[in-house]
């Protein structure tokens, strides 16, 4: 049976650490054993003590030494505990971090990761649901990326650490429990592989990537609910919809979108984040600009409501952005009703 993705996680931090001597990891309560607030960091503590560190309850300071570490040539690695708290250390990723790769007067690699446990439908509240990605889009030197159950997350986090630039990983709660796919399966449906010049975008198909109603592009917390979304638009309304799931939201890898955008000439981008600035609406932008002759409706875009995430479920359902929004998003596009 696939791993799950909380399990990917975990396995990819212990084979970094692994291989690399000079590489810390700092967040609060992370060592056994607790190991973290979702349990990402679980068993490493143990193996790495020196380097596995659990820190005061203060995530500018964190992110502050972990910035100071990777100036001085090491790597670090940040778990924020919920990824609204980074709020708190937008001071030191946007100021410092990302603007010390080019600051001093030569290029300086910073090779630092900021991880965020991101979003909503867990009844934690609203200062505990957020997904904030669009805050940090467009920041210069400055890269995001959001698991997904088709990245592996060992090359995800290397491929960061590796860039030279800091950068933010986003990871949605409710998916740590999925499983990840593995070997270009997603179920009896649907196949995937992974497209763009560095394999970035997962598309995931039924019967023929070359063809298709309708182009849905999520983000990797959206992934699982996005196919389910696909199902049933087969299934029940005879629509072929193919999903993309681009592992990097920023800079934008807008490349590895267009065939797919072109041969469907409709696009539907749905993201947990509320309107206004965001990745999708970036997105949505550039594929105007570079597909206009080729799209048959305009971009659709959908999003959770402008309104503070409430605690109780039955509420919290009202405010975040359901299978159902978009469900009826890409109906609405392909059918023109």
């Amino acid at each position: 049976m696939a791993e799950r993705v909380v399990e990917n996680l975990n396995q990819a931090l212990h084979a970094l650490l692994a291989d690399d001597p000079g590489l810390y990891l700092l967040g609060e309560d992370l060592v056994d054993p607790y190991g973290g607030a979702f349990k990402v960091t679980r068993g490493l503590s143990s193996r790495w003590p020196d380097r596995v560190l659990s820190t005061p309850l203060s995530e500018g300071g964190i992110v502050g030494v972990a910035g100071g570490l990777a100036l001085a040539g090491q790597r670090a690695i940040v778990e924020i505990m919920f990824s609204d708290f980074v709020a708190m250390a937008f001071d030191q990723i946007l100021n410092f971090a990302s603007k010390s790769t080019a600051m001093y007067g030569r290029p300086v690699p910073m090779r630092l990761v900021v991880r965020c446990p991101t979003g909503g439908n867990r009844g934690y509240g609203p200062t505990h649901s957020q997904s904030l990605q669009k805050h940090f889009v467009g920041i210069p030197g400055l890269t995001l990326c959001e698991v997904s159950p088709f990245h592996d997350n060992r090359a995800v986090l290397a491929g960061l650490l590796d860039s030279g630039r800091p950068g933010l990983l986003f990871e949605d709660k409710v998916l740590y429990t999925n499983r990840m796919y593995a070997d270009g399966v997603v179920d009896e449906l649907f196949r995937y592989d992974l497209v763009g010049a560095d394999g970035d975008v997962a598309r995931v198909w039924v019967d023929d990537p070359e063809q298709c109603d309708c182009v849905l592009v999520v983000p990797g917390g959206l992934a699982v609910r996005a196919v389910a979304v696909a199902r049933e638009l087969l299934l029940r309304d005879d629509i072929v919809c193919q999903v993309l799931v681009p592992s990097r939201l920023w800079p934008l890898d807008v490349d590895g979108l267009l065939p797919a955008v072109t041969r469907a000439g409709r696009v539907v981008v749905a993201e947990e984040s509320t309107a206004g600035g965001t990745w999708g609406a970036e997105l949505a932008q550039a594929v105007h600009t570079r597909r206009w002759g080729a799209l048959r409706a305009p971009v659709r875009l959908v999003h959770s409501a402008d309104q503070v995430i409430p605690t109780a479920a039955h509420l919290e359902r009202t405010v975040l952005v359901q299978d159902a929004d978009i469900h009826r998003a890409v109906k609405e596009v392909v059918t023109g009703a």
